[in-house]
């Protein structure tokens, strides 16, 4: 799980990297689920939460970019 903290020091160019690589885990994640070799369910979640922490992120800072 990644903090908000850890993410909003982040530059845009870094999370946009980080949200590539939890999309490429949530994948694999479902993939695992369909197949059955699932062992950590809970993680499928945290992914989830991690990807809209950082998209959050981004758009706020989308938002102060288009007002300034």
């Amino acid at each position: 799980m990644t903090k908000i903290v850890d993410i909003r020091t982040k530059s845009e160019d870094e999370l946009g990297g980080l949200l590539i690589d939890l999309r490429k885990e949530q994948f694999n994640l479902r993939f695992q689920r369909a197949t059955g070799q699932l062992e950590a369910t809970g993680r499928i979640q945290a992914v989830r939460r991690d990807i809209a922490r950082v998209k959050t992120v981004l758009a706020e800072r989308s938002r102060t970019a288009a007002k300034a």
